[in-house]
């Protein structure tokens, strides 16, 4: 399948697997680009740049393939060293960046420098439309139902894909609630050149987290995720357990006096302890609503070669069946 994503990346599938904190090693990046999407390596899971260098150098050892790395650009009193983490993104050879968080614009002049295409992440027309005016080359429009920051404005993406395909020049990706052919065909019907999966990826056989992870989100039903951190204006959607339900009952008790470290111990230093450690009631962890379309833990290319065979079949037989 040829759109503007797949010519702009230089892959197959018009696939691409969205940065996740301690989700996106080159075990899985790998493993999407060698089924013909594009694989994405987290760059502040690895945390140092020396770091970041050796888990691209290992997923250059796994794959000949386009892959990118993804940078959340966060505001912080100890930022990482971004300048560092970009300098190993260039000495790497890596083509393609996803950023996320806080506006790229101070670091695209560097990127663009070295060919690098950027993909930045938005919830809303307005950001996209931004980071298209800063130079960014294509976009990922996050819906609302999509796991981790969905923004503050809760459009679901049958409202914002169509309002970014009406505003945008770039190309974008639709991200939210992808997790099949089904959702290929909608988002290219809705003016997406493409889809980016998260949760859908994680309940893979490449991807490297605990089991009990992939268990939570097979038995999981659309109803099972929760929006925590709103009265932080830092909204994140995420699985629900214990952990989550006392976070929201803190939430509620104190309101609008509610600050960060009230709830510290329910969101910092949670994902080594989920996905690596497998402790599911550890606090709240990004999971997407797309968990009641996810039955199967297929491989990587098992699941691209469904979405695509899937996606071919309903455009030609389902779709061109109503044509008279």
């Amino acid at each position: 399948m040829k759109t503007r994503i797949t010519e702009m990346l230089g892959i197959q599938h018009p696939v691409i697997q969205g940065g996740m904190h301690h989700v996106g090693f080159a075990e899985l990046a790998a493993a999407v680009s060698n089924a013909g999407g594009l694989g994405i390596i987290t760059g502040l899971t690895q945390g140092t740049p020396e770091k970041l260098a050796n888990e691209i150098a290992r997923c250059r050892e796994m794959t000949d393939k386009p892959f990118g790395v993804n940078l959340t650009f966060l505001p912080s009193l100890t930022p990482p060293d971004y300048p560092g983490l970009i300098q190993a993104i260039i000495d790497g050879g890596v083509k393609v960046v996803e950023t996320a968080g806080n506006n790229p614009a101070q670091w695209l002049p560097i990127l663009k420098q070295h060919n690098i295409k950027v993909i930045h992440k938005c919830t809303s027309v307005r950001h996209a439309l931004k980071a298209e005016a800063i130079g960014c080359d294509a976009v990922s429009v996050d819906g609302f139902e999509c796991g981790g920051h969905p923004g503050e404005d809760d459009v679901p993406n049958f409202i914002l894909l169509p309002r970014a395909a009406d505003e945008l020049t770039i190309p974008f990706v639709a991200s939210g609630g992808m997790a099949d052919g089904r959702s290929l065909v909608a988002a290219l019907a809705l003016g997406a050149e493409g889809i980016n999966m998260g949760t859908r990826f994680i309940v893979t056989k490449e991807a490297p987290v605990h089991e009990n992870v992939k268990q939570a989100i097979l038995a999981a039903s659309e109803l099972d995720t929760r929006l925590v951190m709103r009265p932080l204006r830092n909204t994140e959607r995420v699985l629900t357990n214990p952990s989550v339900e006392r976070l929201l009952q803190k939430e509620a008790a104190l309101g609008n006096d509610i600050k960060f470290d009230d709830i510290a111990a329910e969101v910092a230093g949670v994902y080594p302890k989920v996905m690596h450690n497998g402790d599911m009631d550890a606090g709240a962890w990004s999971c997407g609503m797309v968990a009641g379309l996810i039955h199967d833990q297929p491989t990587v290319q098992q699941l691209i070669d469904t979405i695509m065979a899937e996606a071919k079949t309903i455009i030609q037989q389902r779709l061109s069946g109503f044509i008279n």
